[in-house]
């Protein structure tokens, strides 16, 4: 613990790295002044009465998740940096299909450049859709949201809401540039660490004041995120390394290679991406259960409503999105035939295994068996927060539904009500942001000559010293 605090002095005594740090938070704080600033002609404190009760929990409730709760206070940073989001994946996506992106992509800084400059562009023209979508949906909306309704307010909402998603990916880019961390990710961090306090309070008053939990579920609830967090930082730190051994060869007077080294894979290589897509597609049918059309039929009404939340159905699709999500996105981010050929090119060979065709199915082969692994991760980690909240109702399976409701456990079945603060994306993105933004500080350190956090940074004497 010594050598932490003495890590954390230093890096406060480097005049760059200083400067750096409290760059990066003077421009969190200003993010987070957007969350105290209502957008005009909105009666928030009715939008954020009618969100708590019915909307946090489907679509609503994953888009408020990266908003950092402002979109449920209709701040004029509601949208947050979702469409930022939205428009990077849909670029690297479109490198699979469109040859002209892929090339930008390999062509280095300036292709990087131009493709992040597409990536502005297309962020501020979701803006602006999503916040004429939001604007027409509050003012044709039966709860009374709106102020002073017709076209004035529309172009005000959409262009306070543009704005303010333009001025946040302007925050992100300058924190990446000038301050520590990744800044997307910073800001996204922050919006949900932000609940943290709050969400301790709550706990304290369930336990001691109003006697809701016992003190042992207290225990348990708390002995479970950290037994989670430890758990994402094995699994994120994870990685299969398959040894690449370069032949020796002659390039005018010197001789090249001859080194052995390796080729990293990493467990969980689509990150929170999967996680995403899987909850994005599984609240489109609860989205459609609120049309009038849908309403009006039985069959479809009870089809869709078997894949609402904490219905078996709804979990078993939940992780079979998950894992097919997770080899989708790794199959764009790795292409072994391309990792082989490279390697072939340099002179590199895995150890009993033949150069190009036969290197390109082995690396396949050791992919997918660790992106299943990635995947159940994945499902893991978000279900267990939705299992402790509503359970599984396996109640209502045919056949042996009055088996399971009479036998199992009704923690199981109806959930423990606890309201679990870091559901499992929003935990996956605190300690995944965490760890590397860690990593980049020590890596300052360490260039430095100071000692790092950990003891893997090695035991280098301080100046001070």
């Amino acid at each position: 613990m010594a050598k932490f605090f003495e890590a954390l002095a230093n890096v406060f005594r480097i005049p760059d790295l200083r400067k750096r740090v409290l760059f990066t938070l003077g421009l969190l704080a200003i993010y987070r002044i957007g969350a105290y600033i209502p957008t005009p002609g909105i009666v928030t404190a009715r939008f954020e009465e009618f969100f708590n009760r019915s909307a946090s929990g489907g679509f609503l409730g994953y888009f408020d998740l990266f908003s950092g709760g402002m979109l449920r206070r209709m701040t004029i940073f509601a949208l947050g940096i979702t469409p930022y989001i939205t428009a990077s994946i849909i670029l690297q996506l479109l490198t699979v299909v469109i040859p002209t992106l892929d090339k930008l992509q390999k062509e280095g800084e300036l292709g990087r450049r131009k493709i992040t400059q597409w990536t502005r562009y297309l962020t501020v023209i979701l803006a602006v859709l999503q916040s004429i979508g939001i604007a027409f949906a509050l003012q044709n909306s039966d709860g009374n949201f709106v102020s002073h309704p017709g076209f004035g307010f529309i172009a005000l909402t959409t262009l306070t809401f543009t704005t303010g998603t333009a001025f946040i990916m302007w925050l992100g880019e300058q924190i990446t540039d000038r301050g520590i961390g990744n800044g997307m990710s910073l800001i996204i961090f922050t919006g949900i660490l932000i609940g943290l306090p709050s969400a301790i309070r709550n706990m304290y008053n369930n336990t001691f004041v109003t006697h809701q939990w016992h003190v042992l579920q207290m225990i348990i609830i708390v002995l479970v995120m950290i037994a989670v967090v430890g758990f994402i930082v094995l699994v994120e730190r994870g990685e299969r390394r398959i040894p690449v051994q370069y032949a020796k060869r002659v390039v005018g007077r010197r001789m090249m290679g001859g080194q052995s080294t390796h080729l990293p894979l990493k467990v969980n290589a689509g990150g929170v991406i999967p996680i995403i897509f899987a909850s994005s597609l599984l609240a489109l049918p609860q989205t459609a259960l609120q049309f009038p059309v849908v309403k009006s039929s039985p069959w479809l009404s009870s089809m869709l409503g078997a894949l609402g939340g904490a219905e078996p159905l709804y979990y078993l699709a939940f992780v079979l999105l998950i894992v097919f999500f997770c080899f989708f996105y790794v199959s764009i981010i790795f292409n072994p035939n391309e990792a082989a050929d490279n390697m072939r090119k340099y002179g590199g060979f895995i150890p009993g295994i033949r150069p190009g065709k036969n290197t390109a199915e082995y690396m396949d082969k050791i992919l997918s068996k660790i992106t299943v692994v990635g995947g159940l991760y994945l499902a893991i980690l978000s279900l267990i927060p939705q299992i402790m909240i509503q359970g599984i109702k396996l109640q209502r399976l045919p056949l042996v539904g009055n088996f399971i409701d009479a036998h199992f456990p009704r923690w199981l079945l109806d959930g423990l009500g606890v309201n679990f603060f870091f559901g499992g994306t929003s935990l996956l993105i605190v300690v995944g942001v965490a760890m590397d933004t860690v990593n980049q500080i020590e890596a300052q350190l360490i260039m430095r000559h100071y000692e790092g956090f950990t003891p893997r940074a090695g035991r280098i004497r301080g100046r001070r010293n």
